[in-house]
Order: structure tokens, then sequence, then C-alpha cells
């Protein structure tokens, strides 16, 4: 089947009681709302669509990435944060990529593996908030890869693109040396030797193998057995530095989360290495210049710049934190966001550097259940397939995060042994007062912040879920004032941002995927009505019962 990717149809927003789960593969959404059904949590619902997400939607995470969440607990009334992102190699050596005459990190090679936390990051978050087991929980995920599904169409057209770089074929234009000296495996993530097109049916059986492992020892069979040794050997055959010592070591972290006040909620985001900060701060600085003052065109251009300041705010303070321990709190304080007010001219668009190269591809769920627990997840191996470097008989293609790192020695993200790089996938949640607000995410590299910023100042300007992921968005790109439209500005306002000097393209079909696709779960907090609402530009929906 072949689709043309424009949006023709209306959605209405789902609505229910007992329990929501928001993600971009239906298959997956119905998967985590079986678990509320039968009596399980957010969290453990959470981790039963995040598992059946690598099989029905392997381009765009897998076991091979990493993941990080927020958490509303209903009893305690607090948000925790959990960092699932992997560190560098203890052997990593920059010096040796200079050497190479490389002067950024090179993105499909083994050099930008690093460790995926994906795994543990489900053990971890179910150690803390779960009720059932992760055996149990993956059960759905494993009869799905080994039996079969049908492909979906925003997934087929986005597995398309990733088929080169699975078999590594020699017209694929990587930009990376490649000296692999293995026969590469990716086609395990394929069919027949190419990318499964919208309605046929794939199974993928290594990734079911895989996937049973992990239920029978749990984490430990990715991170300290057999697995681990395949995997390094892997990455070193294709220049890596990874060692089963490094997988060995892995740990996910719990750590306070970063908010700031916004129009009458409390925006979380997780703290760096993370992006959420660049979000913080736009919304910090809307807080305090009032939008609302505006008419549509200053808004938009205020909006925009506020983004600017976001991303170079984000650019120096984003990076592993155990490398400078700083406090970033004073950062999202309404007095940070006054004072930022000075550098913001909204009449010319700026034209300098707003962030480096970036991915697209992600996956994000939403999960509320009747109590009014919330899971924000959000997983990811980069770069489509990351680098593409599946390891042979498992399934798993292993992700490139090591490509936000830097080979500047004086860059706070420098690449160095046993770090964290820069990180895109940012989960978002808000509460007004004490209670759960919004559960809500949009995927897609650089535009993450920028869509949280938009999608939560629709939801606070009145419209439902569902309208606040329709609206069509913008994007900051690059540098020289390049902005991205989608269609539905209305033209005066779009002439308006081309007069303040922005370099406009617009963006239409399947490019839109560029965009971002989001869930957004809200909670009525005196009834418990739950009303959610899935992103056209993805395939998924929201679920409840």
């Amino acid at each position: 089947m072949e689709y043309n990717f424009e949006f023709n149809s209306r959605r209405s927003c789902v609505l229910a009681r007992n329990g929501m789960v928001a993600t971009s593969q239906s298959l997956a959404a119905q998967a985590g709302l079986d678990v509320l059904k039968r009596g399980g949590n957010a969290a453990d619902a959470a981790i039963a669509t995040a598992a059946m997400m690598c099989v029905v939607e392997p381009v765009s995470n897998g076991i091979g990435g990493d993941c990080f969440a927020l958490y509303f607990d209903a009893k305690t009334k607090q948000v925790t944060a959990l960092n699932g992102s992997g560190r560098s190699a203890a052997a990593s050596d920059a010096p040796s990529l200079r050497k190479q005459g490389l002067k950024q990190m090179p993105l499909y090679t083994g050099a930008a593996v690093t460790v995926p936390g994906v795994v543990r990051g489900w053990s971890d978050l179910l150690e803390k908030h779960g009720t059932q087991s992760l055996r149990e929980l993956i059960q759905p995920a494993i009869e799905t890869a080994k039996h079969g599904f049908p492909v979906t169409e925003w997934i087929s057209q986005a597995w398309r693109l990733s088929e080169k770089k699975l078999l590594r074929s020699p017209d694929w234009n990587s930009g990376d040396k490649d000296n692999g000296a293995e026969q590469p495996s990716g086609a395990e993530l394929l069919k027949d030797g190419r990318a499964p097109v919208a309605g046929e049916v794939i199974a993928l059986p290594t990734m079911a193998e895989t996937l049973q492992g992990i239920a029978d020892e749990g984490a430990a069979y990715i991170y300290e057995g057999e697995f681990a040794t395949k995997a390094a050997n892997h990455v070193q055959s294709y220049g890596g530095w990874l060692t089963p010592e490094d997988f060995a070591q892995h740990e996910g972290e719990w750590v306070e989360p970063l908010s700031t006040e916004y129009h009458g909620v409390r925006l979380y985001e997780c703290p760096p290495n993370g992006q959420g900060l660049a979000a913080l701060i736009a919304c910090n600085i809307a807080n305090a210049g009032n939008l609302d003052r505006y008419d549509d065109a200053d808004r938009l251009a205020h909006m925009i710049e506020f983004m600017r300041v976001g991303f170079d705010v984000a650019q120096k303070e984003v990076y592993d934190p155990k490398w400078a321990k700083v406090d970033k709190k004073h950062l999202t304080e309404r007095a940070y966001g006054i004072s930022r007010l000075v550098d913001i001219d909204a009449s010319t668009a700026n034209k300098g550097h707003v962030f480096g190269r970036t991915g697209n591809d992600t996956i994000y769920l939403s999960v509320v259940d009747g109590e009014g627990n919330a899971c924000s997840w959000i997983q990811s191996c980069y770069m489509g397939v990351g680098t593409g470097l599946v390891v042979p008989g498992t399934g798993v293609s292993l992700q490139n995060r090591g490509a936000g790192f830097s080979l500047d020695k004086d860059h706070p993200n420098y690449l160095e042994p046993k770090k964290r790089p820069y990180h895109t996938i940012i989960p978002a949640m808000t509460t007004r007062g004490d209670d759960l607000h919004a559960c809500f995410g949009i995927m897609g590299g650089h535009m993450q912040p920028q869509a949280h910023f938009q999608v939560l100042t629709h939801l606070l300007n009145g419209l439902n879920p569902q309208q606040a992921l329709d609206a069509p968005r913008w994007q900051l790109v690059g540098h020289d004032a390049k902005l991205w439209l989608e269609p539905g500005f209305d033209r005066d306002i779009v002439r308006d941002l081309e007069s303040r000097g922005y370099n406009i393209r617009t963006l239409d079909g399947f490019e839109r995927i560029h965009m971002g696709g989001g869930q957004v779960i809200v909670r009525d907090a005196e009834t418990g009505v739950l009303t959610g609402g899935s992103d056209p530009r993805k395939d998924g929906c929201a679920a409840g019962w």
C-alpha cells in the first residue's frame, strides 16, 4: 500500500477514567492498556508499551538505545526523573579520532556507540514504581516479534530510509569511514533484504530471542552475559571501544527533575544531560514576558526568539553533570526569566548559530492509570536505527548517541571516558497545584523542546490535547535564521516573519515527520477524567478504558 501522508481527517480526543495509554503505534498502546485492565499501574503499562515499541517501530528505538522518564506518584504527589542514558566506553579516545582527520564525531561507526540504557531503565522503573514483573510485561512483545505484525504507513516509510544503513550498502553515503571487518547483520531487521512496505507482515525472530533472554534473566542478560560480549566485539570491529566491562558497570540514575512555572502550571523536565532545560528556559522567559500582550505575528516572533535563547543556554549548560556539579535550578526561576528579556529583539531574526546536527527518530509514550499515577517515557537509538550496527544474532541495532559528544577539548561535551553525551530525548509533565495536569512528550531531535513549548502553550490557551497536537508547528533549524513551518499558518503571519528576516521553508507530506510526533494525556483532578490525543504525524493512538 502507498500513502500520500496528507492530513485529511479529523480526530476526536479519547476520554476515559480507568486508565489511558498513548503512543505512536496502536498495537503497543493496546499492550499497555491490557496491563492497566488487569490491575497494573502506570509504570507496569509503560514498560509493556516500551517493549512492544522496540518490536513494532524498530526504526525509531530499540533495545540498543537509551531512555528517560518522569513519573508522577499519585499518593506522594511527587515527580521523579529517571536518567536511563548510557555512558561512553572507558577506553574512549578523542585524540585518535582527530588523528583520523575528523572534526566531528562519526555518526555510524563503533566510535558513536555508547552503552545502551533502555533495558536497565525498564528494570529501574519497575523496581521503584512497578507492581508486576519484567518477565510478564514483555511477553506480548516477544510473541509479536516471533509471530509477526503488519507494518503501519509512517513506520514503513521510515523503515525504507534505514534500509541502506542496515545493509551497509556500497551506495550508502554515510560520510563515515566504515572499515568494519564483519559481515553486516542488519538484514535481521529487514524482510528478505529490504524494508517492509505498509501492510506487509514482518517477524523479527532474533529480536524475539533477545527479548526472551531478558524475560528469563532480567537486565543482566544485556549487561552481564553473552550479549555484552557480542555487542562489544561488534562495536570494536567497527572502530569503537566498548568492552563487556563497560556494559557490566552501567547503571541508571534517579535524579531530581528541573521545573518552572508557566501560565498556572509547573512544567517538569529531566535535568542535563538531557536538553529539557531549553524548553524550561523558553517557558520561563515567556512567562516573564507575558505573551498575551502581543498580536499573533509578534507573539509568534517572540516565542521563536525565546526558544533561541533556550537553545543558547542549553548549548552551554547541557552536559554530563558529573563533569561539573553546577546547580541549574536558578535558570528555571522567575528572576532569570526576567533577566533574559533584555536579550530579546523579536523585530529582526537572529542569524546566529542555534544548534548542531540532530536526529529525528524516537518513540514516546504517555500512560496515566485510574489512580492518577503517570509515566512520561521516551526511548530512542537516535538517528533512526542509530549506527545501524546490528549485533549478530540478536536483532538489536546499537545507538549512535556518541554523536552528541564534541571533539573540541574545550567543549563541555568533549568525548571522555565513562561520560554521558548531550541527549535530545526528553519526556515532559505538568502539575497544577499538587495534582497531575498533563503527561506528554513530542519526539524529534532538537524539535523536542520547541514542540514542548508550542504544544503546552496551546493546551494552556484552551485547546484540547488533540487540537494542541494537530496545530501547525514551527521549528528553528541550524543557523542563518532558518525556520521551518507547516501548512496552516496564516499567510499574513508568514509574510510578517519573512519581513523580519526569517529564511522560511514549508514542510508538507512525509516531511512533516521532522516536526515531531507527540502524545498528550490530560487529567481532570476533580473527576479523574482522562483526555488523550495522539499525533497525526505518526501511526498511533490514545487508548483508554
